[in-house]
């Protein structure tokens, strides 16, 4: 046998070594996902943890198992506790988000985590930025088009109770903005911001009627418009607007109610 045919066979032989050990690292990190999955479920995501890093690291093309390990880092992640550990908990969940978006740029679930985590941290910005993304992969998701309602909400109400201050307004009285020049500069700065949360929050309610966290805060939109307004007329047209939101809010709330398990759909009658 010359030795052309000898180097053929060895390569072969290597080849046949090196995909049969593959398939056994795929196979060890399909059952470390499992593991792992049922530590999840179990809540004991210290273990779940340590059981997804050994299915990436066996197999990293496996998605599924950097999704669940992204995601079990996020879970032991606390939302305004300003700890080096806490802190640490959301970086890594970032971290392995951010890889599966290397593999899969439109992944629905890393997307709307980077974007979730953002919001839990309060960086509005960055949040509405990851928001836009999401609804770009899928506009109708409508978590995400009432997420950057309550984005608006928040950019919005801070500088209009600051203005109101200032001018010697308080919080229960009638709007809109008295001073001329006040009112200017706050519609310039504001007006966009609510206009554009609105039109999410109405997009929200076109996916889902029913959505009654999208109309409390189409409520609230609506009386930060109210309080821009350059007429009393178009001041109250957008507070009665509101009125009928809060009311459409309560009776959604409460066919909600009714339907729920247990519910016996008997009231009492008032007296």
């Amino acid at each position: 046998m010359n030795r052309k045919v000898l180097t053929i066979i060895a390569i072969f032989a290597t080849l046949v070594m090196l995909f049969s050990l593959t398939g056994c690292d795929k196979l060890k990190a399909r059952d470390h996902l499992n593991k792992g999955v049922q530590a999840f479920k179990n809540a004991k995501y210290q273990d779940a943890i340590e059981q997804f890093k050994e299915a990436v690291k066996l197999d990293p093309t496996l998605t599924t198992s950097r999704l669940y390990l992204a995601t079990a880092y996020m879970s032991q992640y606390i939302p305004g506790a300003d700890s080096p550990d806490n802190n640490q908990m959301a970086t890594a969940a970032f971290d392995q988000f951010h890889k599966v978006l290397d593999q899969d740029p439109k992944n629905e679930v890393a997307i709307a985590s980077i974007a979730m985590l953002l919001f839990q941290q309060k960086k509005m910005d960055e949040a509405e930025e990851w928001n836009k993304k999401l609804i770009s992969v899928n506009p109708q998701n409508k978590e995400a088009q009432y997420t950057l309602g309550v984005i608006a909400w928040t950019k919005a109400f801070q500088p209009r109770m600051e203005v109101r201050a200032k001018l010697g307004m308080k919080p229960e009285d009638p709007g809109p903005i008295k001073d001329k020049k006040a009112l200017a500069e706050l519609r310039a700065r504001n007006l966009p911001i609510v206009e554009e949360g609105i039109q999410h929050l109405q997009k929200a309610l076109e996916i889902d009627k029913d959505y009654d966290d999208a109309m409390a805060y189409m409520n609230l939109l609506l009386r930060e418009r109210a309080d821009l307004a350059e007429t009393k007329e178009q001041y109250q047209a957008d507070t009665d607007a509101a009125d009928n939101w809060v009311q459409k809010t309560l009776e959604v709330k409460k066919a909600k109610a009714a339907k729920a398990p247990g519910a016996t759909g008997v009231h009492a009658e008032s007296e």
